[in-house]
């Protein structure tokens, strides 16, 4: 195997808060060990155009608090075609970039396992997504910024709730991944999670409906993952209004607040430790995987499996929410 003595850093995909501590630590990581970084701007579509830059120690200061990503970060469909690939990887070649590093989420590391095995490059990814959807490891970057957010929101939505005795609807981002309904619901005592996990044949809306909210309640938060599978929050609304026409729902969509925000300490610290064992892990050779963690200690799962989606919410958490809101 050639020796590593460049790495080249890029964040793909959507935005997460804690992929600048990420960006840091990887830098510092590798400038520790002596090997030069290039950051890349705008994710893969950077790699293929060629926005690459040099990164010293100082090029990561003062930034480990600060949401979104100081490389930006990009959708690039040029990237899914084999030309685009071709370009991305001449590019790296004239660079001197040895080895990547890749922050992002589902789409971000199957990009790069197409790319290591077409190429044979070496490349490690860390886990940045807000939807904590990936396998091989038990939390991902910025999920707990993200969740945070959704308890501050839907905190303040209780006191609207309570006073016109309303259904509110909170729509929360997961599209594959119900973590942060759940365990937003669980965080906030929501009465209710609408997750994609849930919909086994399973009528949600009429369960909260005949189970809890129509017979004990006069108003009621529910948290819905934005996943069609679900209605969404716009979708359970209507149902709402045609089927149950004696409740006022209304909606709210958190979107891209979910996104935004300066890091917790849990993702500062989580990123900060991933970054700096993706260099760890090139230094052993390693490559095609992603660092995650897993109970509390750092692991390396394959792309293929990290890719997986194996990974599910707790039964046991959907059970805590029924439980508690009654």
């Amino acid at each position: 195997m050639a020796t590593i003595k460049c790495i080249g850093i890029l964040t793909s995909g959507g935005d997460a808060p804690g992929m600048n501590a990420a960006i840091r630590a990887v830098t510092r990581t590798a400038r520790f060990n002596g090997w030069s970084v290039k950051g890349i701007m705008r994710g893969y579509k950077g790699l293929i155009t060629g926005e690459i830059i040099e990164f010293h120690s100082n090029s990561v200061s003062n930034i480990i608090q600060r949401g979104g990503t100081i490389l930006k970060t990009a959708r690039c469909n040029e990237f899914k075609t084999a030309e685009g690939r071709e370009t991305a990887f001449q590019n790296m070649k004239k660079e001197g970039i040895d080895a990547l590093v890749v922050i992002g989420g589902d789409g971000t590391i199957t990009g790069a396992k197409i790319f290591a095995e077409e190429f044979d490059i070496p490349i490690v990814g860390l886990p940045g997504t807000i939807d904590n959807d990936l396998s091989g490891t038990d939390t991902t970057i910025g999920y707990d910024t993200a969740l945070n957010t959704i308890v501050d929101a839907v905190d303040k939505l209780r006191d609207t709730a309570t006073s016109h005795e309303r259904l509110f609807f909170v729509e929360v981002m997961g599209h594959t991944a119900g973590y942060l309904a759940l365990n937003g619901a669980i965080a906030t005592g929501a009465e209710a999670a609408i997750i994609p996990e849930a919909e086994t044949g399973n009528d949600q809306l009429k369960a909260l409906i005949d189970n809890g909210f129509r017979k004990s309640k006069n108003s009621a938060i529910v948290l819905v993952a934005e996943n069609p599978a679900t209605g969404g929050a716009i979708g359970l609304a209507k149902r709402v209004e045609e089927e149950y026409p004696q409740y006022d729902a209304r909606v709210t969509i958190l979107g891209h607040l979910q996104r935004g925000g300066s890091p917790t300490a849990a993702d500062r610290i989580l990123a900060s430790r991933l970054g700096a064992a993706a260099i760890e892990a090139l230094k052993e050779g390693q490559r095609n995987i992603m660092v995650g963690i897993k109970n509390g200690e750092i692991t390396y799962t394959p792309f293929c499996q990290a890719l997986s989606h194996t990974k599910t919410v707790k039964q046991s958490n959907i059970e805590l929410v029924k439980i508690l809101s009654i």
